[in-house]
């Protein structure tokens, strides 16, 4: 088993020192899902929920969180990113939305946990702007479904969970 990276030889965590790391390009990508009523879904679909546009505010705080992500996860290094995007995608199925997200940067470390923030805190806006047409909503499934890039190389999900 590898070495923790985050942890120093007495335990303690600490930032990984990238600066000998080479730079390249690097994306991630990753998804998740919240489910709700038919209801609340048509709601929003038909973007009649009272607090707005529900789907164009998720998109946009998926897109803010992923540039805020070394702010909210105490070991992440503030990165550039170059790119940052959020789908949402209607499954009457779950009933609800599926969510995922990507972000790309070309240096010394991944941009794994940008992907995964946009991603969870697009569902959480979902949920805030929703939750009038239903409490009982559920965010599930939020996982990393591919990595591109770095020393460690390309990474790419099986089978969703």
């Amino acid at each position: 088993m590898n070495r923790l990276t985050h942890a120093d030889e007495a335990g303690r965590a600490r930032m990984v020192e990238v600066t000998t790391k080479g730079e390249s390009a690097r994306t991630a990508r990753a998804e998740g899902w919240i489910s709700m009523s038919a209801e609340a879904l048509d709601a929003v679909e038909g973007n009649v929920v009272s607090k707005g546009d529900v789907l164009g505010t998720a998109r946009i705080a998926g897109i803010m969180a992923a540039k805020k992500t070394a702010e909210l996860i105490p070991l992440c290094h503030p990165l550039l990113l170059t790119d940052v995007g959020v789908d949402i995608e209607i499954d009457r199925e779950l009933p609800g939305l599926r969510v995922s997200a990507w972000a790309s940067t070309k240096g010394p470390t991944g941009v794994e946990m940008e992907a995964l923030t946009a991603v969870t805190v697009a569902l959480l806006t979902i949920y805030d702007m929703a939750k009038a047409l239903d409490r009982g909503m559920e965010i599930s499934g939020v996982h990393l479904t591919e990595k591109r890039g770095g020393k460690s190389g390309d990474w790419r999900r099986e089978a969703a969970p």
